[in-house]
Protein backbone atom coordinates (compact mmCIF):
# COMPACT_ATOMS: atom_id res chain seq x y z
CA UNK A 1 0.00 0.00 0.00
CA UNK A 2 1.50 3.41 -1.04
CA UNK A 3 1.99 6.22 1.42
CA UNK A 4 -1.17 7.64 -0.26
CA UNK A 5 -3.18 5.20 0.14
CA UNK A 6 -2.46 4.68 3.61
CA UNK A 7 -3.44 8.27 4.08
CA UNK A 8 -7.12 7.97 2.34
CA UNK A 9 -7.40 5.21 4.57
CA UNK A 10 -6.83 6.76 7.60
CA UNK A 11 -9.31 9.31 6.66
CA UNK A 12 -6.55 12.16 5.90
CA UNK A 13 -7.53 14.06 2.86
CA UNK A 14 -4.43 14.11 0.32
CA UNK A 15 -4.45 16.98 -2.10
CA UNK A 16 -4.30 15.39 -5.38
CA UNK A 17 -1.04 16.35 -8.14
CA UNK A 18 -3.44 18.17 -10.48
CA UNK A 19 -4.79 20.52 -7.63
CA UNK A 20 -3.11 24.01 -7.32
CA UNK A 21 -2.19 25.61 -4.43
CA UNK A 22 -2.27 29.17 -3.47
CA UNK A 23 0.40 30.90 -1.46
CA UNK A 24 -0.83 34.16 0.04
CA UNK A 25 1.96 36.79 0.27
CA UNK A 26 2.06 38.88 2.66
CA UNK A 27 3.59 42.27 2.82
CA UNK A 28 6.36 43.66 5.34
CA UNK A 29 3.60 45.61 7.25
CA UNK A 30 1.52 42.28 7.51
CA UNK A 31 4.21 40.30 8.65
CA UNK A 32 5.48 42.93 11.73
CA UNK A 33 1.90 43.29 12.67
CA UNK A 34 1.23 39.66 12.89
CA UNK A 35 4.74 39.22 14.81
CA UNK A 36 3.17 42.40 17.33
CA UNK A 37 0.16 40.95 17.35
CA UNK A 38 0.99 37.18 18.75
CA UNK A 39 3.27 39.32 21.54
CA UNK A 40 0.73 39.03 24.34
CA UNK A 41 2.29 41.02 26.55
CA UNK A 42 2.68 43.77 23.88
CA UNK A 43 -0.77 43.43 22.96
CA UNK A 44 -2.29 43.31 27.01
CA UNK A 45 0.41 46.63 27.81
CA UNK A 46 -1.15 48.37 24.03
CA UNK A 47 -5.14 47.79 25.13
CA UNK A 48 -4.32 48.78 28.51
CA UNK A 49 -2.19 51.97 27.80
CA UNK A 50 -4.65 53.38 24.92
CA UNK A 51 -7.42 53.04 28.12
CA UNK A 52 -5.46 55.08 30.01
CA UNK A 53 -5.10 57.68 27.27
CA UNK A 54 -8.95 57.58 26.42
CA UNK A 55 -9.39 57.63 30.17
CA UNK A 56 -7.60 60.78 30.78
CA UNK A 57 -8.23 63.05 27.81
CA UNK A 58 -11.97 61.85 27.35
CA UNK A 59 -12.65 61.49 31.10
CA UNK A 60 -12.87 64.98 32.44
CA UNK A 61 -15.18 66.57 29.93
CA UNK A 62 -17.86 63.15 31.20
CA UNK A 63 -16.87 63.39 35.17
CA UNK A 64 -18.93 66.18 37.05
CA UNK A 65 -15.92 67.49 39.31
CA UNK A 66 -13.02 69.23 37.63
CA UNK A 67 -9.79 69.64 39.11
CA UNK A 68 -9.39 72.77 39.47
CA UNK A 69 -12.49 73.40 41.54
CA UNK A 70 -12.90 73.21 45.63
CA UNK A 71 -16.09 70.59 46.91
CA UNK A 72 -17.03 70.86 50.10
CA UNK A 73 -15.85 67.23 50.78
CA UNK A 74 -12.07 67.73 52.66
CA UNK A 75 -9.76 64.65 53.05
CA UNK A 76 -12.41 62.33 52.45
CA UNK A 77 -11.93 58.53 51.76
CA UNK A 78 -12.27 57.26 48.29
CA UNK A 79 -16.06 56.61 47.83
CA UNK A 80 -18.52 56.68 45.26
CA UNK A 81 -18.91 59.85 45.24
CA UNK A 82 -15.60 60.66 45.41
CA UNK A 83 -13.78 57.06 43.69
CA UNK A 84 -10.35 58.50 44.46
CA UNK A 85 -11.07 60.49 47.59
CA UNK A 86 -10.28 64.18 48.31
CA UNK A 87 -7.25 65.92 49.36
CA UNK A 88 -7.26 68.47 52.41
CA UNK A 89 -8.54 71.61 50.14
CA UNK A 90 -10.96 69.43 49.01
CA UNK A 91 -9.99 68.79 45.38
CA UNK A 92 -11.59 65.97 44.16
CA UNK A 93 -8.66 63.40 43.29
CA UNK A 94 -10.06 61.13 40.84
CA UNK A 95 -10.61 64.34 38.64
CA UNK A 96 -7.17 65.58 40.01
CA UNK A 97 -5.67 62.45 38.66
CA UNK A 98 -7.49 62.18 35.11
CA UNK A 99 -5.82 65.76 34.57
CA UNK A 100 -2.22 65.02 35.74
CA UNK A 101 -2.22 61.87 33.63
CA UNK A 102 -3.53 63.99 30.59
CA UNK A 103 -0.56 66.93 31.77
CA UNK A 104 2.14 63.37 32.07
CA UNK A 105 1.20 61.67 28.88
CA UNK A 106 1.14 65.17 26.80
CA UNK A 107 4.79 65.72 27.93
CA UNK A 108 5.87 62.35 27.67
CA UNK A 109 4.69 62.03 24.02
CA UNK A 110 6.31 66.13 23.06
CA UNK A 111 9.50 64.76 24.50
CA UNK A 112 9.39 61.03 22.71
CA UNK A 113 8.02 63.14 19.23
CA UNK A 114 10.52 65.71 19.33
CA UNK A 115 13.67 63.85 20.16
CA UNK A 116 12.75 61.54 17.52
CA UNK A 117 12.59 63.29 14.90
CA UNK A 118 15.74 65.49 15.62
CA UNK A 119 17.64 62.43 16.51
CA UNK A 120 16.76 60.42 13.34
CA UNK A 121 17.57 63.34 11.29
CA UNK A 122 20.72 63.78 12.83
CA UNK A 123 21.93 60.33 13.28
CA UNK A 124 21.19 59.92 9.48
CA UNK A 125 23.13 62.44 8.11
CA UNK A 126 26.23 61.82 9.94
CA UNK A 127 25.28 58.18 9.23
CA UNK A 128 25.32 58.93 5.36
CA UNK A 129 27.96 61.40 4.73
CA UNK A 130 30.18 59.50 7.71
CA UNK A 131 34.03 61.23 8.06
CA UNK A 132 34.47 64.78 9.15
CA UNK A 133 30.68 65.84 9.54
CA UNK A 134 30.18 62.57 11.31
CA UNK A 135 32.87 63.00 13.69
CA UNK A 136 31.46 66.30 14.22
CA UNK A 137 28.36 65.70 14.40
CA UNK A 138 28.52 62.45 16.70
CA UNK A 139 31.06 64.54 19.05
CA UNK A 140 28.26 67.11 19.37
CA UNK A 141 25.98 64.65 20.23
CA UNK A 142 28.54 62.72 22.89
CA UNK A 143 28.63 66.11 24.70
CA UNK A 144 24.91 65.97 25.07
CA UNK A 145 25.01 62.60 26.33
CA UNK A 146 27.72 63.66 28.85
CA UNK A 147 25.25 66.62 30.22
CA UNK A 148 23.61 65.43 33.52
CA UNK A 149 19.98 65.25 32.29
CA UNK A 150 18.18 66.21 35.10
CA UNK A 151 20.41 68.81 36.53
CA UNK A 152 20.09 71.05 33.15
CA UNK A 153 16.41 70.12 33.36
CA UNK A 154 15.99 71.48 36.73
CA UNK A 155 17.88 74.82 36.19
CA UNK A 156 16.01 75.44 33.01
CA UNK A 157 12.41 74.14 33.94
CA UNK A 158 12.87 76.24 36.81
CA UNK A 159 12.91 79.68 34.33
CA UNK A 160 10.09 78.43 32.57
CA UNK A 161 7.10 78.99 34.62
CA UNK A 162 6.00 75.15 34.82
CA UNK A 163 4.50 75.34 31.61
CA UNK A 164 4.00 71.77 30.30
CA UNK A 165 5.22 72.42 26.80
CA UNK A 166 8.57 74.13 27.43
CA UNK A 167 9.37 71.19 30.19
CA UNK A 168 8.73 68.66 27.35
CA UNK A 169 11.09 70.90 24.70
CA UNK A 170 13.57 71.20 27.67
CA UNK A 171 13.80 67.30 28.36
CA UNK A 172 13.37 66.50 24.53
CA UNK A 173 16.85 68.84 23.66
CA UNK A 174 18.68 66.42 26.11
CA UNK A 175 17.64 63.05 24.82
CA UNK A 176 17.42 63.57 20.96
CA UNK A 177 21.14 61.95 21.01
CA UNK A 178 20.44 58.41 22.18
CA UNK A 179 17.80 58.27 19.10
CA UNK A 180 20.86 59.56 17.09
CA UNK A 181 23.26 57.11 17.72
CA UNK A 182 21.13 54.28 17.04
CA UNK A 183 20.53 55.31 13.96
CA UNK A 184 23.26 56.45 12.39
CA UNK A 185 24.42 52.92 13.36
CA UNK A 186 21.22 51.43 11.40
CA UNK A 187 22.17 53.67 8.05
CA UNK A 188 25.97 53.02 8.09
CA UNK A 189 25.29 49.71 7.27
CA UNK A 190 22.15 50.78 5.02
CA UNK A 191 23.73 52.92 2.89
CA UNK A 192 25.69 49.89 1.61
CA UNK A 193 23.14 48.28 0.33
CA UNK A 194 21.89 47.36 -3.35
CA UNK A 195 18.85 49.70 -3.00
CA UNK A 196 20.74 52.99 -2.43
CA UNK A 197 23.80 52.11 -5.10
CA UNK A 198 20.22 52.12 -7.30
CA UNK A 199 19.18 55.16 -6.24
CA UNK A 200 22.54 56.67 -6.81
CA UNK A 201 22.85 55.56 -10.04
CA UNK A 202 19.10 57.18 -11.05
CA UNK A 203 20.65 60.46 -9.93
CA UNK A 204 18.73 60.65 -6.81
CA UNK A 205 20.09 63.86 -4.53
CA UNK A 206 21.71 63.17 -1.55
CA UNK A 207 18.22 64.37 0.69
CA UNK A 208 16.06 62.27 -1.41
CA UNK A 209 18.20 58.84 -0.24
CA UNK A 210 18.34 60.00 2.82
CA UNK A 211 14.31 61.10 3.76
CA UNK A 212 13.24 58.80 1.00
CA UNK A 213 15.01 55.27 1.47
CA UNK A 214 17.47 55.71 4.31
CA UNK A 215 15.10 56.76 7.03
CA UNK A 216 12.00 54.57 5.84
CA UNK A 217 14.15 51.25 6.31
CA UNK A 218 15.81 52.22 9.46
CA UNK A 219 12.13 52.77 10.81
CA UNK A 220 11.91 49.99 13.46
CA UNK A 221 14.72 50.89 15.71
CA UNK A 222 13.24 54.72 15.57
CA UNK A 223 9.71 53.38 16.56
CA UNK A 224 11.08 51.12 19.32
CA UNK A 225 13.26 54.36 20.53
CA UNK A 226 10.55 56.27 20.58
CA UNK A 227 8.16 54.24 22.77
CA UNK A 228 11.49 53.99 25.46
CA UNK A 229 11.72 57.74 25.50
CA UNK A 230 7.45 57.93 26.38
CA UNK A 231 8.60 55.94 29.28
CA UNK A 232 11.62 58.12 30.01
CA UNK A 233 9.83 61.31 29.56
CA UNK A 234 7.06 60.62 31.98
CA UNK A 235 9.84 59.50 34.68
CA UNK A 236 11.53 62.79 34.33
CA UNK A 237 8.80 64.46 33.96
CA UNK A 238 8.00 62.98 37.32
CA UNK A 239 11.24 63.20 39.04
CA UNK A 240 11.10 67.02 38.26
CA UNK A 241 7.34 67.59 39.67
CA UNK A 242 8.81 65.57 42.90
CA UNK A 243 11.39 68.34 43.08
CA UNK A 244 9.21 71.18 42.08
CA UNK A 245 10.79 72.31 39.26
CA UNK A 246 8.36 70.73 36.90
CA UNK A 247 4.45 71.24 36.40
CA UNK A 248 3.06 74.46 38.87
CA UNK A 249 0.01 74.48 40.50
CA UNK A 250 -3.27 74.82 39.28
CA UNK A 251 -2.34 72.74 36.46
CA UNK A 252 -0.66 69.12 37.57
CA UNK A 253 0.80 66.04 36.63
CA UNK A 254 1.41 62.80 38.43
CA UNK A 255 4.69 64.03 39.78
CA UNK A 256 3.20 67.15 41.10
CA UNK A 257 0.27 64.58 42.75
CA UNK A 258 2.82 62.58 44.16
CA UNK A 259 4.98 65.42 45.75
CA UNK A 260 1.95 67.49 47.02
CA UNK A 261 0.56 63.58 48.47
CA UNK A 262 4.09 62.51 50.40
CA UNK A 263 3.51 64.50 53.69
CA UNK A 264 0.20 63.03 53.82
CA UNK A 265 1.31 59.18 52.89
CA UNK A 266 0.10 57.86 56.54
CA UNK A 267 -3.04 59.66 56.98
CA UNK A 268 -4.56 59.57 53.25
CA UNK A 269 -2.17 56.92 51.73
CA UNK A 270 -4.50 57.10 48.55
CA UNK A 271 -3.00 60.51 47.35
CA UNK A 272 -0.27 58.72 47.32
CA UNK A 273 -0.28 55.61 45.64
CA UNK A 274 -3.00 55.93 43.00
CA UNK A 275 -1.02 58.64 41.16
CA UNK A 276 1.89 57.01 41.64
CA UNK A 277 0.36 53.59 40.25
CA UNK A 278 -0.96 55.09 37.00
CA UNK A 279 2.79 56.12 36.55
CA UNK A 280 4.19 52.95 37.19
CA UNK A 281 1.45 51.54 34.83
CA UNK A 282 2.06 53.49 31.97
CA UNK A 283 5.71 53.14 32.37
CA UNK A 284 5.47 49.06 32.32
CA UNK A 285 3.10 49.12 29.53
CA UNK A 286 5.32 51.57 26.75
CA UNK A 287 8.17 49.01 27.95
CA UNK A 288 6.39 46.02 26.89
CA UNK A 289 5.20 47.77 23.91
CA UNK A 290 8.46 48.86 23.06
CA UNK A 291 9.58 45.41 23.64
CA UNK A 292 7.19 43.81 21.33
CA UNK A 293 7.72 46.51 18.58
CA UNK A 294 11.32 45.35 18.73
CA UNK A 295 10.48 41.75 18.28
CA UNK A 296 8.17 42.75 15.56
CA UNK A 297 10.60 44.98 13.45
CA UNK A 298 13.80 41.80 13.89
CA UNK A 299 13.43 40.12 10.88
CA UNK A 300 16.09 37.63 12.54
CA UNK A 301 13.78 37.13 15.41
CA UNK A 302 12.92 33.45 15.33
CA UNK A 303 10.79 33.19 18.46
CA UNK A 304 7.85 35.18 19.10
CA UNK A 305 6.53 35.12 22.97
CA UNK A 306 3.20 33.78 23.39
Amino acid sequence: MTDTEAAGAAGIEVPRADQEFSVKQRTQTQLILRRFVRHRAAMISLVVFLLIVLWAFIGPHLWHYSYGKFTPDNSQAPSWKHPFGTNASGYDAYAQVMRGTQTSLKIAILIALGSTLVGAVWGAIAGFYRGIVDAIMMRIADLVLTLPLLAIALVISSRSGGSWYWIAVVIAGLTWAYVSRVVRSTVLSLREKEFVEAARALGASDARIIFRHLLPNALGPIIVNATILVATGILTETALSFLSFGVQPPDTSLGLLVAQAQTAVDTRPWLFYIPGAFIIAIALTINFIGDGLRDAFDPRQQRVRQ
